[in-house]
Formats: structure tokens, C-alpha cells, sequence
């Protein structure tokens, strides 16, 4: 069997319908839960910095390309952007129980995903080069081994001065202690929330981030000293970012510095997460089935490059400020309104096009388009509307659909978006109906299905493509939960829907394309049961 055939029966098999759900446990083990917090004992811990909240940048100068000057590299400056990506936004405690928040999102915030920094001799930080895990429980950095300059010289060849890299790995268990075969889907949202935290924390300080995709997985293992991580715990490299204070032009990466890092000793011991891990059976057969090889270079999308600017709306609300306040809501209170202008808003930061800050990292062509229940919003009509994010699908789209549909533009939608209404009329009991029933998917003002382009994708690139799906979803995702900040409503990332029912909305028959992430956005209903805590001690 084919990687593309059996990852076409893993996207089969992790499918919930009306009449089933996708294999998992059933039931919450509490005893056995994961330890949220991978820690590597033994190894060096470097303290970093809990930055102050900046009034600015605002919002719009954050994502507005080249609006911000670029800072130096320095503890500060790396600090903070760790601070604004990775790290603990919040404590929550209830009835003697507390949990962490965190600024990028997770699945049931079981945080499966892993950073780990490859940099330079930086101010304030290090005299040599190194490599290094991120811990967020204490905004510190454990250093794993020591780079020898020559090795970080060949790494590093070509870039801009001052260039270093975050890989993210990716842990399992974390995810399929709760939600079994699905966890696979999940732990790559929470990828792609991560890379667009990077993206934007990067913004606020005017560097560039760029995906470097010519690397294959066992490439990663080397670069993040992975190559022992196995068993029900396992933990699997995703991704390496380049983080620039300069555009970074490929092709720049070779692979002639990976056997250098395999022959480096690496310091600490990663602690064991649960007393019994039981890793859901199929989930490292689809991770097997979707690695990817090395390859010379991705095509980047003409949009990525051009840096196009983006229309967004002034405001004097900080992007900090939303990064860090960011919460998922747990209920829709079934009345906020949102005005059209701001909706549109929602459309502009969810589309490369339009806002290229926030998908630097996405280094191929956009396969995710929305498919959107608009149900209270000032202006517009309620109904079923959809964004296209890559033109060269439009045609396909209309192919596939429901041939009644009207693909009419809806009124005052700005230029730059390929937004159209599909058909009027009161879309909240089928949101909600194919969203495992949740209530959120019908109370909020919006409610949305990422729909992929799921075969075209794999035909393509190959199998290696099917979860960064699920990361350019959690880009959009991510981007839909600060817009939701700052216009002051809130949002949800919804994982549980009926994959069949919401294609059969609009029309679609065959593989072409699969929804593959919801969310809503509204008003809020907020838990006055819960109390919220500092992130560290010192906030």
C-alpha cells in the first residue's frame, strides 16, 4: 500500500459521523494523564526574561508589512519572543486544581508541541553556539549541547547576520491520552497555531521568519537531538523556522552541517510524561506514511514573496496585548452582533494575500479555503458563504458544489478578498448539528468549516503534505483567535465535527475536498466559577 493510500485510510478512519465516532479511549484516565511539561534533567538551564507588556505595536502596525523597524538580536529581544509565542499565558484554578494557559492554543490544551532553538553566540545569552529546549514552565532555555563554531558556521552560511532557527516537535501521547486515533489531526493544528505565534511575535519585533522545508525528518532528528526519542512517548521533529531581522532568499540551506550534529554529545535526560503511556494504535503508521524526505526547496506563493500590504483597519489596540490575553470561550451567549467591516476584518487576516505577515512560514500554496455560517453580523444576510484563499481553485470549487449556489459577492467586501455568499438563510441548528452538536458553532456571531483541497494537494507534493494541512489550518486558526481579541468578542477552535455532513453542505462528492477544522467566533459566556492566576511569580 501506497503512503497516499494509507493516509487516505487514516483521514477515513479518524472521521466522526452522526452514527460513529473515531476510535479512542472513551474515557478520561486521569491517573495517567501526560505531564504537560517536557523537561530535560541534568542540562543547563539559562533564565530568560519575562518581557512587560508594550502598549505597542498596535494590531495593524503588527501585520502591516515593513511598518516596524527591525530590533537587534539579544536576550531581550529573543526573549521576548519566546514570551509572546510559547510561553504560560495564565494560571487557571478551580475547586484546588490548577492548569496552565498558554499563548499558542492546543487541542484540550494538552500541548503536544516542543521549541528548540539552534542559534549563534547571542548578547546577554551565550558566548558560543548552541542548541537548546524551550521550557515554558519556567521561561528558560535548557541547553542541550554546544555547537561548534565551525559546525554553526556551515549551518548558518548565507543567511543574514543575526539569523537563528526554533524547530517544533511534536509528542503524541500528549494528545492521544484524550482523543485517541484523532490526536494525529490535532497535534498538527497545534503546529500550525505555534508557527503563526512565531510569525506574529516575530512582526512585533520587525524580523522574518521563512520555513526551511527542503529538510527531512530525520534531518530534524539530528538538528534537535531526537534521534533516541521513540517508544509510546515518542517525539517527532515537524519543522525548523529561520528567524531573520532580513528577507531570507532561497535556495540557502544544504544538508552538508547534518553529520557534524550527529556526532555532538547532547546533555539532559527528557523526563517520562505518563507512568504508563499506551500510544493510540495508528497513529505512528500515519506519521511514518506522511514523513518528509529532503527535497531541494518548496515553491513559495507569489503572495508570500511580494509582501503585498495589508487593508486592515487602524486601531490602538495591542498586539501583545492580544497575544497574551488570547482565551478559547466555552460557551456563546447567542446574541452579539459584530458589524461587517469587522467581519471582513476576520476574512483579511485569515488569507495570505491579504495579510502576509502571518503566513511567512507557509511555504506552499494555500490549500484551505472557509466555509462560513454567518448567523449575526450588522450588514449581511445570514447564510452560507465561502472565502476562496487561492484563486486558481475558484473554478474547481464551483465544479464540485451545489450548482444552485449564487457565488455572489456579498456588499462592501473590500478588493484583495474572493469572498462570496453562497446562499441565504438560517444556517445556526446545521452549524451546530455538524459540530458534534456543539451549541458554540450556532450561538456565535460566525461559525466556520477549513475545507482542503485534500487529493490536488497530495497529487502534487505527496503524503508528506497532508499535515501541513492541518498546519496552515492553525495558522488561519490562531489569526481568527487575535482578530477575535481585538474586536472584542472571543473565539474557539472546534476539533470534534462530522467530516461527511459538513462536505454534503456544500455539495462535495468525492475526495477533493475534506473539512479539516472548525471554529467559531462571539460573545462570550465566561466561567465565574474558574479563577485566573499569573503566568510566573513575577507577573
Amino acid at each position: 500500500m501506497s503512503d497516499w493510500e494509507k493516509t487516505k485510510q487514516y483521514h477515513h478512519g479518524s472521521k466522526h459521523s452522526y452514527h460513529r465516532s473515531a476510535p479512542g479511549p472513551g474515557y478520561m484516565d486521569w491517573e495517567n494523564q501526560p505531564d504537560p511539561f517536557r523537561r530535560y534533567d541534568g542540562a543547563e538551564v539559562v533564565d530568560l526574561i519575562k518581557t512587560p507588556l508594550d502598549t505597542k505595536p498596535f494590531y495593524h502596525e503588527a501585520l502591516s508589512c515593513n511598518a516596524i523597524s527591525p530590533q537587534p538580536l539579544n536576550i531581550e529581544t529573543l526573549s521576548q519572543l519566546l514570551f509572546d509565542s510559547l510561553a504560560i499565558s495564565a494560571w487557571k484554578s478551580f475547586q484546588g486544581s490548577t492548569w496552565a494557559l498558554r499563548v499558542n492554543p492546543s487541542s484540550g490544551n494538552l500541548h503536544p508541541t516542543e521549541g528548540y532553538i539552534i542559534c549563534g553566540p547571542v548578547e546577554g545569552l551565550n558566548n558560543s553556539p548552541s542548541v537548546s529546549h524551550y521550557c515554558p514552565k519556567i521561561h528558560g532555555l535548557e541547553i542541550r549541547t554546544p555547537l561548534p563554531i565551525q559546525t554553526w558556521g556551515k549551518m548558518s552560511e548565507g543567511f543574514p547576520e543575526n539569523t537563528f532557527f526554533i524547530g517544533l516537535s511534536s509528542i503524541y501521547w500528549r494528545e492521544a491520552w484524550k482523543y485517541g486515533l484523532r490526536a494525529f489531526r490535532y497535534c498538527n493544528h497545534d503546529v500550525g497555531h505555534a508557527l503563526a505565534a512565531i510569525n506574529i511575535a516575530s512582526s512585533v519585533l520587525g524580523w522574518r521568519t521563512q520555513m526551511m522545508d527542503q529538510l527531512g525528518r530525520n534531518d530534524l532528528k539530528i538538528l534537535m537531538g531526537l534521534t533516541n526519542s521513540d517508544g509510546d512517548e515518542v517525539e517527532v521533529p515537524d519543522c525548523l523556522i529561520a528567524i531573520s531581522p532580513e528577507p531570507i532568499i532561497e535556495p540557502l540551506m544544504t544538508n552538508n552541517f547534518i553529520e557534524d550534529f550527529s556526532t555532538l554529545e547532547w546533555s539532559g535526560t527528557s523526563n517520562n510524561l505518563s507512568q504508563h503511556p499506551n500510544l493510540w494504535p495508528g497513529i505512528l503508521e500515519i506519521s511514518q506514511a506522511t514523513q518528509k524526505p529532503s527535497t531541494v526547496s518548496i515553491n513559495h506563493s507569489d503572495s508570500k514573496n511580494s509582501l503585498a500590504p495589508t487593508p486592515l483597519q487602524q486601531d490602538s489596540f495591542s498586539m501583545r496585548k492580544a497575544i497574551h490575553q488570547r482565551r478559547s470561550a466555552v460557551a456563546m451567549d447567542g446574541v452579539t452582533q459584530i458589524s461587517r467591516e469587522t467581519f471582513y476584518q476576520f476574512m483579511i487576516t485569515s488569507n495570505p494575500d491579504t495579510c502576509p505577515p502571518a503566513f511567512q512560514t507557509i511555504s506552499w500554496a494555500p490549500q484551505i479555503h472557509l466555509g462560513l455560517f454567518v448567523h449575526r453580523i450588522d450588514g449581511l444576510p445570514p447564510g452560507l458563504y465561502f472565502l476562496v484563499r487561492n484563486k486558481k481553485h475558484l473554478k474547481d470549487l464551483k465544479n464540485k458544489f451545489k450548482k444552485e449556489f449564487i457565488w455572489s459577492r456579498p456588499e462592501g467586501c473590500p478588493q484583495g478578498l474572493d469572498l462570496f455568499i453562497l446562499q441565504e438563510g438560517d444556517f445556526q441548528g446545521l452549524a451546530t448539528s455538524v459540530s458534534c452538536g456543539q451549541e458554540i458553532a450556532g450561538k456565535g456571531c460566525f461559525s466556520l468549516g477549513m475545507i482542503g483541497a485534500f487529493e490536488n494537494a497530495a497529487v502534487n507534493e505527496d503524503a508528506w503534505i497532508y499535515p501541513r494541512l492541518y498546519w496552515e489550518c492553525g495558522v488561519i486558526g490562531q489569526m481568527l483567535y487575535l482578530q477575535s481579541e481585538v474586536s472584542n468578542i472571543r473565539g474557539t477552535g472546534i476539533g470534534c465535527f462530522f467530516d461527511d455532513p459538513v462536505r454534503e453542505i456544500f455539495g462535495v462528492k468525492d475526495l477533493s475536498y475534506q473539512s479539516l477544522y472548525h471554529f467559531t467566533a462571539g460573545g462570550s459566556v465566561d466561567d465565574t466559577r474558574l479563577s485566573s492566576l499569573p503566568a510566573y511569580p513575577e507577573g
